[in-house]
């Protein structure tokens, strides 16, 4: 029998992605494109993000045809933000109603997941963790600080909040230290490069608190404003990235140790594009290695948001339903 390729769609708040997979979960193609936001914002509203997502579909699809020229078997999409009943936003409209026409003009299947399990899924499958039924899982990303209690389900994951942020995400603490700093939204690559680069820590903000894996980020959200409009002059920007960088990494070990304590799951999956972050991940692996629990991280830039976790749901699904 040929190899099944699938194609995978994923229209975030973030950034458009294209994606083909095969039977083998090799990764045959794999194009983004980041949103454009103007200098000075902190995002899109979705009606301009669908807006942009219809423009760069076309686009990257005519990439994706011009290193991959095979026989499509599936596609599928990302069609809301959680597995959750009432989980919805305008944005995934794009990608849903792109990937449905694709399918409908080549007859073949289609097949819509949430873009959460999306990011489980890329990260999962080319980790250590790939065969694990049940695990923690952070979704950390612009949008989302979430901990989830993770079980493999027939056609993609059942998923259950174990823990996570009250009001405001991490990315979004990040991205908005950034623009204040003068970056471009998103800012977490940047400033990543900044607290690795920097030598030692500001000691202007409190530690985030942490209780039964919740926690909120408005409080050092503010802190970061009101230094940023006290201070600016007089301070070291990658110094103060770096304590900021290394409140958070605190606060999500706390979030993943309460949570692997109380469910009694010491395996823990980092996904979402916070967990792309060289500094946190660094500070993280150690304390997880001497907490006892098993982390996996992504090496392969497939935490931040990307096609190839719908994709490979995609392939799993077909090849079910095919058997």
């Amino acid at each position: 029998m040929d190899n099944r390729y699938i194609l995978g769609i994923d229209t975030s708040n973030y950034k458009t992605s294209v994606a083909v997979t095969d039977e083998n979960q090799s990764i045959i193609c794999d194009v983004r494109k980041f949103l454009e936001v103007k200098q000075g914002e902190k995002g899109l509203r979705q009606s301009d993000a669908l807006f942009q997502h219809v423009k760069n579909l076309p686009v990257l699809m005519e990439e994706v045809r011009s290193r991959f020229d095979g026989p499509i078997s599936a596609v599928a999409y990302s069609s809301r933000p959680r597995p959750l009943e009432g989980s919805y936003m305008p944005v995934f409209l794009a990608g849903e109603s792109f990937a449905k026409t694709i399918a409908d003009a080549l007859c073949v299947p289609s097949y819509g997941f949430s873009h959460q399990e999306g990011h489980i899924e890329a990260v999962k499958a080319y980790s250590g963790l790939k065969n694990t039924d049940e695990l923690l899982a952070c979704h950390f990303s612009g949008g989302t600080s979430e901990l989830l209690k993770v079980n493999r389900s027939r056609f993609g994951y059942d998923i259950e909040i174990a823990g996570g942020s009250k009001d405001i995400a991490f990315g979004q603490v990040i991205d908005r230290a950034g623009v204040m700093l003068g970056m471009k939204f998103p800012a977490g690559e940047e400033m990543d490069g900044l607290a690795l680069a920097a030598k030692t820590s500001t000691k202007l903000l409190t530690p985030i608190k942490v209780k039964d894996s919740l926690l909120n980020l408005s409080g050092i959200d503010t802190q970061m404003k009101r230094v940023l409009d006290d201070l600016k002059p007089d301070i070291d920007n990658g110094e103060l990235i770096r304590e900021l960088f290394e409140k958070i990494a605190e606060a999500m070990f706390k979030m993943v140790a309460q949570g692997a304590d109380r469910c009694d799951i010491k395996k823990v999956l980092m996904a979402g594009g916070v967990c792309s972050s060289r500094f946190i991940k660094n500070i993280l692996i150690d304390k997880f290695e001497k907490a006892g629990i098993e982390a996996a991280f992504d090496d392969t830039d497939l935490s931040q948001d990307n096609a190839v976790g719908i994709s490979l749901l995609g392939g799993k699904t077909y090849g079910i339903e095919t058997c």
